[in-house]
């Protein structure tokens, strides 16, 4: 079996190198067809009506006026009151605001939108549960449960001790011991995916067979998910996706509404087309969950935490849900702790995983805790952060966070402008802040198959069922063949986004570029050797002496000892170099790894009269093992850090806590960060060869997790006051400041 290795440092001629995104061109001219771009011809158009309600059942559905309406071809019902077995009337319970209940199919968009004004539908409405954030009304309303929890100690009872009644005056006696002591309430709100392009699909049926172009991060597994739901087989569906505007965790499966449009299709015979709308996309097609905590923590004189103790609570939608406490507190963890996790149940959508599930609430609601010691303690935060890595649980080591905290400090000039909490300079009404947080993640690479040809006439052609998420995924496969055959970028050529290509699994944990290396790297590897075979007699040589290099296949060292790649492929004759290669997850392997480590610290100003946040700088230093395109890797930081303001500072779900109704569920209310709201990015990679010689490891979700902390942290610094919640709005840093 070959032995799979990257190419060191000073050998590497592409890897690690900066390089512009193959179809960065097409994506800037709008050459790019995604799938909300794809219009087949005769294709009907789809509507549908959402549920006005967030908490109702469906009574009654009147179609027959929709049916009449000129153009409409297709009236397709989704939840419909009908019998059960036993005879008696079953009415479709909705749970949450703009789910879909009637699908409309027409000639054009303003016949489907008429179609659908024309639905009648009675409602019986249901008592409706909408706030997250109130621990006391959710119990009341009985919309909680328990959702985890987990007491660690360093003591343990003895034999003769109640367990509970150990544990309760254990962590009274190291609450009392301890030198300082700090209360405080944190949460972040509910925000949701915002996809630019909306969520959906155009599909169409060949002899049979489906075709599916959807917008979607699992290329190789959506045909699944329609031919289970359409009982076919999954040979029977081909899914493409050249192009995706946008998924961030929420686009796996091709959803109620995708398999709608292949029922409507099939029912007429035409091709469909059927997206969201935006605000359907925002209240039915994603959101991350929100989380609340109080917490108590003990730390020594030095600031050391020695205890750690909390209850959270949030919500992912009417399933309940909320934030893992798994995760809490986060990076840090103390040798002793208590932490206890409450779900609440409100009228909204299911959260879908949002970049890096769990870990940007986690890191908000607890490391804004070690800042507020800091505060409290009156001391530098960067010294408080650095003192407790003494206690962390992370994928990464305390060596690295503290190489990460002292090149970001240097960046960051953090001394100069560091000052203690609410008490920097004033410039009118302004004043300014520092702020640190600090994240990890696993990116393990994902599963990956890639079928590869390198033809006689020097043609290298690879085939993936895997997608560009935004991650580049495209240069990177370029990137590892070309390096492999010593070949530049433009000499391969990269398929990708069809489902009949060999399986790659989904874009989702930072686990694609990892899982294509694997897969490209192995197939360019054994292709490469089937190669050497070919060419060794001509030069006279064995194959395990030649090497590719500079678009020349040589005896390794002698330049003069060699053939051009196309002559070199020439040997071939008739023949083509054809490899399946496959990685499986988890299998051992030099290639790619997992566990990275980041920091991040924000620079804000804060104006005292409007209460308005703005960002003057965030650093962003972050490990990733190996890096393939060092230019989309700082894309992918920079892209990151954005997120991370925006849901910091703008972002959140704002629901009417009678109704239940999504009042912001448009991009004109629902507020995002604009170009001049997002200050200075400093991206420094840190990789050292102890952490290149790691191999691949995953970079989409790290870079978004600490930003959050690191502003309200920066915001506290510069007020001397907590705000609470993030978003930081105006209100809310008026409300904290009194």
């Amino acid at each position: 079996m070959a032995e799979y290795s990257w190419p060191s440092k000073e050998d590497s001629r592409l890897i690690g190198k900066r390089h512009t995104r193959l179809d960065g061109l097409a994506k800037s001219t709008g050459a790019a067809r995604y799938t909300y771009d794809v219009n087949l011809p005769n294709q009907l158009i789809v509507k549908a009506l959402g549920s006005p309600h967030a908490h109702c059942k469906v009574m009654s559905v009147d179609v027959s006026a929709a049916e009449k309406t000129p153009g409409v071809v297709h009236v397709h019902v989704l939840r419909m009151p009908k019998k059960g077995d036993d005879g008696v009337m079953v009415y479709p319970e909705i749970q949450t605001e703009g789910e879909l209940i009637v699908a409309v199919a027409a000639e054009s968009e303003g016949a489907a939108a008429e179609g659908v004004s024309k639905i009648k539908v009675q409602y019986e409405q249901l008592p409706v549960f909408a706030d997250d954030d109130d621990l006391d009304a959710a119990i009341k309303a009985g919309r909680t449960k328990r959702a985890g929890g987990k007491i660690t100690l360093e003591k343990e009872p003895g034999d003769d001790e109640d367990e509970e009644e150990f544990e309760e005056k254990e962590i009274a006696r190291l609450f009392k011991e301890s030198a300082h002591v700090v209360e405080g309430h944190y949460g972040i709100d509910v925000i949701t995916h915002c996809c630019l392009e909306p969520h959906g699909s155009t599909v169409e049926w060949k002899g049979g067979k489906l075709n599916a172009y959807l917008s979607t991060q699992n290329v190789s597994k959506t045909d699944d998910g329609f031919a289970a739901a359409l009982d076919l087989t999954a040979d029977d569906v081909d899914v493409h996706c050249e192009y995706i505007g946008g998924g961030f965790g929420s686009k796996f499966r091709p959803d109620y509404w995708g398999i709608a449009a292949a029922e409507i299709s099939k029912a007429t015979g035409r091709p469909v087309k059927f997206m969201l709308t935006r605000d359907q996309e925002l209240k039915i097609a994603g959101n991350r969950p929100s989380g609340y905590i109080n917490v108590k923590l003990g730390a020594d004189k030095d600031g050391v935490v020695q205890i750690w103790d909390s209850q959270q609570w949030g919500t992912s939608g009417y399933d309940g849900g909320g934030v893992s406490d798994s995760v809490i507190p986060y990076v840090y963890r103390p040798k002793n702790y208590r932490r206890v996790a409450t779900s609440i149940a409100v009228n909204a959508d299911p959260q879908r995983a949002w970049r890096a599930p769990n870990h940007p609430q986690a890191c908000a609601m607890t490391q804004t805790a070690y800042d507020d010691l800091a505060a409290k303690m009156q001391v530098d935060s960067l010294d408080i952060f650095l003192k407790n890595l003494a206690n962390i649980e992370a994928r990464q080591t305390a060596e690295v966070y503290t190489e990460e905290l002292k090149l970001a400090a240097q960046l960051m000039d953090w001394k100069a402008k560091w000052h203690p909490h609410g008490k920097g300079p004033r410039k009118g009404s302004v004043v300014d802040g520092l702020g640190i947080g600090l994240h990890e993640w696993g990116g393990v690479a994902n599963s990956s198959s890639v079928l590869l040809r390198v033809h006689a006439d020097g043609g290298v052609s690879s085939y993936c069922g895997t997608q560009d998420l935004g991650t580049g995924t495209r240069t990177v496969c370029a990137i590892v063949l070309a390096e492999t055959f010593g070949l530049d970028i433009d000499d391969v050529k990269v398929n990708i986004g069809h489902s009949t290509y060999p399986e790659s699994g989904a874009s989702g944990g930072s686990t694609t570029v990892g899982a294509v290396s694997e897969s490209h790297r192995r197939a360019a590897t054994d292709a490469l050797a089937r190669l050497f075979e070919k060419v060794a007699p001509a030069l006279g040589a064995q194959p395990g002496d030649l090497e590719a290099k500079k678009g020349r296949i040589q005896v390794k060292g002698s330049p003069s000892k060699s053939l051009s790649w196309k002559e070199a492929c020439s040997k071939l004759g008739m023949s083509t170099i054809e490899i399946t290669t496959n990685y499986e997850r988890g299998n051992k392997t030099n290639l790619s790894s997992e566990g990275v480590g980041g920091v991040q610290m924000a620079h804000v100003s804060v104006d005292l009269e409007t209460g308005a946040v703005r960002v003057n700088k965030v650093v962003a230093v972050q490990d990733m093992g190996l890096i393939i395109n060092r230019k989309a890797a700082e894309s992918q930081i920079y892209g990151a850090v954005i997120m991370s303001i925006a849901y910091a500072l703008f972002e959140q779900r704002i629901m009417d806590p009678k109704t239940g109704a999504f009042l912001n569920a448009e991009l004109s209310d629902y507020k995002l960060p604009r170009l001049g709201d997002i200050g200075e990015i400093v991206v420094e990679m840190y990789e050292p060869e102890s952490q290149r010689s790691r191999g691949v490891i995953g970079l989409g979700e790290p870079p978004v997790i600490s930003g959050g902390a690191a502003i309200s942290n920066a915001v506290c610094n510069a007020t001397g006051v907590r705000v609470p919640v993030l978003p930081l709005t105006p209100q809310r840093v008026l409300k904290a400041l009194g």
